[in-house]
């Protein structure tokens, strides 16, 4: 399969996704897209949907990099959960400012989940808005809340 790209709202802004199979290669966030498909797991996602989407590679986290690491480590934060840079640099042996560099240059956000990732005092960064991490955030805690207060099947 050639690589698609695709777009999908979200709030202000478009997603844009550049995937191929299970394979995302890049995400940017926008305010115009050009229409066309993403993945479902990303479409179910940015509709507001508790989706795990693991399944999805990203090519940035292969490799034995710390920047890979550092991926892949934030690749095991949770939906509805956050870690600090500091924590993401420990789990790594890097530094917090290394985690955030990495942070910035994060070609697949949430297949990378960079929003979960916070500063010990406050939300740390987001490119190209705060606005967007804020969002994302209060989207999966509201995910959250919601998976709890369903009553067990049966």
């Amino acid at each position: 399969m050639a690589v698609v790209e695709g777009s999908e709202p979200f709030h202000l802004w478009v997603v844009r996704v550049s995937w191929e199979d299970s394979v995302v290669h890049r995400i940017r966030f926008a305010r115009t897209g050009e229409g066309g498909p993403v993945p479902s797991l990303l479409r179910q996602y940015l509709q507001g949907n508790p989706v795990d989407l693991s399944v999805l590679k990203s090519p940035a986290a292969e490799g034995d990099s710390v920047r890979a690491a550092i991926y892949r480590a934030v690749r095991d934060v949770g939906y509805g959960e956050t870690a600090t840079y500091g924590e993401i640099a420990h789990r790594v042996g890097t530094s917090p400012r290394v985690v955030g560099q990495a942070m910035a240059h994060n070609p697949t956000p949430l297949v990378i989940p960079c929003h979960r990732i916070t500063a010990v005092r406050g939300l740390g960064g987001f490119s190209p808005d705060i606005e967007i991490k804020v969002r994302l955030l209060a989207m999966e805690a509201k995910g959250v809340v919601g998976r709890r207060e369903k009553p067990p099947a049966g």
